[in-house]
């Protein structure tokens, strides 16, 4: 077997130890791996495949040895360094959304789109975490029956603001003064109906992302998109209350059925006992958890569905790894 060289930029954020932890969960073809942070992270350690790898600073110099290389650490240091990756000869896997609406550069989800891997041009865009989740489990369903409408409510974790959202919750739950004011209001006991900051036509930047990268995604600009994107007092794991509208009719059980034999997909469906899913069913997975599956009467193709996926691992690290694996086939 083939081994890599691979390098991880922001190493030491919340997604960055995420990606190092799920390489070595899925037995990712790591020949040598390389760790790159701010210089303030610069000597730190972390254990991969039993030895200890060091991490460094990032330099303009960095990327002529790797092959792949993740970068975890927001959108300008992507602007920055990704194309000096990628004109290396790297393969650059970028968790930002410095490139995702570029013309030329692939946004993959592999479950959804991976055709879209065999063009680009040594840079993949990994989409939004809440974007993630929600194709995954529609795909399927646009695919039989097409469709219209979708209308979307997000109730999203505090990791998904990376690890000084989890710092700002237990900071309040502690009743401790705040290392850092990540959200706008106080967010224990709390919901935040803002997510991101907000453009010019009252809608926020994680919104625009979801209505943007969904249609990306699938490929079908006749596709609507509303959503509504809010923060929640959870730890991990983003859920999210979609609304369909089809452009043809569609049946309910075949719905289900479409969705329980769908790659990646978990379906936990049973209102006799109280099942559906739940934020802590969904950390530390990798599958897209669906519930509440039911037609929607005020509509006439309507449908309802309640989608819960591990935003750190499915919406970021996980579906990164994902696209580098599924490159890999591509060669083979």
């Amino acid at each position: 077997m083939k081994l890599y060289d691979v390098a991880i930029v922001g190493a030491t954020g919340l997604v960055g130890r995420k990606i190092i932890q799920i390489l070595e969960e899925r037995n990712f073809p790591v020949g040598s791996l390389r760790l790159y942070a701010s210089e303030k992270s610069s000597g730190k350690e972390f254990l991969f495949q039993d030895r200890l790898v060091k991490v460094e600073t990032l330099t303009y110099e960095d990327f002529h040895t790797h092959e792949f290389v993740f970068f975890s650490a927001g959108a300008a240091i992507s602007k920055e360094f990704a194309p000096l990756a990628s004109k290396a000869g790297a393969i650059v896997i970028d968790n930002s959304s410095a490139f995702r609406m570029e013309k030329f550069v692939p946004l993959v989800v592999p479950e959804v789109n991976p055709q879209a891997l065999l063009h680009h041009h040594n840079i993949i865009a990994n989409p939004n975490c809440s974007t993630i989740q929600m194709v995954v489990a529609l795909k399927p369903l646009h695919d039989k029956w097409k469709i219209k409408r979708i209308v979307v409510t997000t109730f999203q974790s505090v990791a998904g603001a990376g690890q000084k959202g989890i710092d700002q919750m237990e900071d309040e739950l502690n009743n401790v003064p705040l290392r850092f004011q990540k959200f706008p209001h106080q967010i224990v006991h709390n919901i935040i109906p803002q997510v991101d900051a907000f453009l010019f036509d009252g809608v926020t930047k994680e919104e625009r992302k979801m209505i943007d990268e969904t249609i990306k995604i699938m490929g079908d600009r006749r596709i609507k998109v509303s959503a509504t994107c809010t923060r929640v007092p959870v730890y991990i794991g983003h859920s999210e209350s979609v609304n369909v509208e089809f452009r043809k009719k569609f049946h309910l059980e075949e719905a289900r059925a479409l969705l329980q034999h769908a790659k990646g997909i978990v379906v936990m469906d049973n209102a006799e006992e109280n099942q559906y899913p739940l934020a802590i069913h969904c950390a530390e997975r990798d599958e897209v958890f669906v519930g509440r599956i039911r037609s929607d009467e005020s509509v006439e193709h309507g449908l309802n569905l309640w989608i819960v996926a591990d935003n750190v691992r499915k919406g970021a690290a996980t579906n990164a790894v994902q696209i580098a694996e599924e490159l890999i086939t591509l060669k083979t």
